[in-house]
């Protein structure tokens, strides 16, 4: 099994992408997963255009680079978000449009919809994403929250979500929710309920990320192993969490990332506190062959250096399952 290491761009959406892929060349890895952000992939371009994806393609070919999945976490997240201020600079100007939260949520819908048919046109299977959630603001339970509220917030996913997803099925993509704070799947036990709010459809999956479970003391081996038909798509990411206590707990306590007075941080791969070999050895195990995808974040570390030796680490740590038992070799034919 030989699976591509690949770099997110979300984190470099700054940078044109010609100018991204030149380096991340150099820095050896086999492919960009595309950000539907900055200039590294326009979905309207996409579907407008007639050579649009195929420029992509020979840009990235240029420099010896391909492309498995492309991602749009931002225009995701307000499908089912409680609409605000917060909103307008993550999204693209014809999806904020005026701001009203109701047509906002149904025209990132609509890009949604767009999304899959343009990755359908680039020829690629997965699209990583979010979903939002309208009630992430409920995630403690104070004041005490009624069942139906929380049944509510399903039922808005499944109305919102099953006509996104009628196009993922009618293109032959699919979709991968990155479990991830603030969004309707945070944990084990929400993506369980997840799954079950979208009545299993085989389309819907998720991106695989344990640094946003770790800290929250989530066991990110055991979702590997209990959505092992889930996985479409894997983030390598890590994250450092304390030993101690903190005056910012696991809830942030409203600091900003790299405050000292913080439980946890993420960290560049293989500088925080997530255990790489148990999780290469699960996938192994459900059979994902798909891209290891760096995710780059770390505020104390500048990101060329980081980004390389990512790059590095996670070529050290992976490995293919064996394709036979260790004592074979004793058995009677």
């Amino acid at each position: 099994m030989s699976r591509p290491v690949t770099l997110f761009t979300g984190q470099w959406a700054d940078l044109p992408l010609e100018t991204l892929a030149e380096k991340a060349a150099s820095w050896g890895y086999d492919g960009l997963e595309l950000a539907c952000w900055g200039d590294h992939f326009d979905v309207q371009r996409a579907l407008a255009e007639p050579d649009y994806c195929q420029g992509r393609h020979d840009l990235l070919a240029r420099y010896g680079l391909k492309v498995w999945s492309i991602s749009t976490h931002l225009v995701g997240q307000a499908v089912c978000d409680r609409i605000d201020a917060r909103h307008k600079a993550i999204l693209p100007p014809h999806v904020w449009g005026d701001g009203d939260p109701e047509g906002v949520r149904q025209r990132a819908a609509q890009e949604m919809k767009d999304t899959a048919r343009a990755a359908a046109k680039l020829g690629v299977k997965v699209v990583n994403g979010f979903t939002g959630s309208s009630i992430w603001h409920l995630v403690y339970g104070f004041p005490p929250i009624p069942d139906g509220m929380i049944d509510a917030g399903y039922a808005d996913l499944a109305v919102r979500w099953n006509p996104i997803m009628d196009v993922f099925d009618e293109v032959g993509v699919r979709f991968a929710l990155e479990v991830h704070p603030a969004e309707i799947a945070f944990d084990i036990a929400s993506a369980e309920r997840t799954l079950e709010a979208m009545a299993h459809r085989p389309s819907f999956g998720f991106n695989y990320d344990p640094s946003h479970f770790g800290y929250q003391g989530v066991d990110y081996v055991a979702f590997i192993l209990k959505f092992g038909d889930r996985i479409f798509h894997a983030h390598m990411k890590d994250v450092w969490w304390s030993d101690r206590a903190t005056e910012a707990g696991v809830f942030g306590g409203h600091t900003a990332f790299g405050d000292a007075r913080r439980h946890w941080d993420f960290r560049s791969l293989g500088r925080g506190s997530i255990d790489f070999e148990e999780i290469i050895r699960a996938l192994n195990r459900i059979g994902y062959d798909g891209p290891l995808s760096v995710e780059w974040e770390d505020i104390g570390m500048d990101r060329e250096h980081g980004a390389a030796e990512a790059c590095e680490f996670v070529r050290s740590i992976d490995f293919a399952p064996s394709d036979t038992a260790f004592d074979a070799a004793f058995s009677e034919d």
